[in-house]
């Protein structure tokens, strides 16, 4: 079973999501949050696998309990962050404080667990319209970004490069001529040397140092085999 907590100040919203994860067979909804603080201490007490977090909440807005749960010893549980707004701002933030996804409120309630196993299964998870402008406006370019990726390989900087486009490990195989299980070696070593914790960081490491340049448009897929 995969674990979930819900976090978010509208309790109709609250209730609507659990009623629909919970009628997943492989998840379970372990706790509901009504704001950022309470949703750090039930990701502390409940260690769920998959927090689903509202970005602007009271008393703590998401982005900091985000940081917050990433950023405690021991506690291995991805976020996935969840709003009405598609402001690029609000998909960098959230990216850069670690969330493992990014989804607006308005998904289709079939897609919400899958969503949840996707972020599971090890994949970047963002809204196709939302990463589509976080590509094309915010490719940054920095040289301590670019400077990180002089500890790869020239294959391993390629498969990031795919990763950052939104690829997935067959597509990865495909373009590349390669085994799955050979780029599923290379994306381990590149978390491996980068210090990277999933898919998500390596999406936005690949924006920060310009290895996925705007206009490359960056598509959402199906979760594969973990990482």
């Amino acid at each position: 079973m995969i674990r979930v907590v819900i976090a978010d100040d509208q309790a109709l919203v609250r209730g609507g999501l659990a009623m629909i994860l919970s009628a997943a067979p492989d998840l379970d909804v372990v706790g509901v949050a009504e704001d950022g603080a309470q949703a750090v201490r039930l990701a502390t007490e409940r260690t769920p696998d998959v927090m689903l977090m509202d970005v602007r909440m009271p008393v703590m807005d998401g982005l900091e309990a985000t940081r917050r749960i990433l950023a405690t010893p021991g506690l291995s549980s991805k976020v996935v962050m969840l709003t009405t707004f598609d402001a690029d701002e609000y998909v960098y933030e959230a990216l850069t404080a670690g969330a493992s996804g990014f989804l607006l409120k308005e998904t289709r309630p079939e897609a919400l667990a899958d969503a949840v196993r996707t972020v599971v299964g090890g994949e970047a998870l963002i809204a196709p319209s939302v990463l589509r402008r976080l590509v094309d406006q915010h490719t940054i370019g920095t040289a301590v970004a670019a400077e990180r990726l002089s500890e790869l390989t020239g294959r391993e900087a390629e498969v990031l490069r795919l990763v950052g486009r939104g690829a997935n490990n067959a597509e990865i195989a495909r373009e590349l001529w390669i085994t799955e299980p050979t780029v599923k070696t290379h994306v381990t070593r590149i978390f491996r040397k980068l210090d990277l914790r999933d898919r998500a960081q390596a999406v936005v490491l690949a924006y920060e140092s310009g290895l996925v340049t705007p206009g490359r448009t960056a598509q959402v897929q199906d979760a594969d085999t973990s990482p």
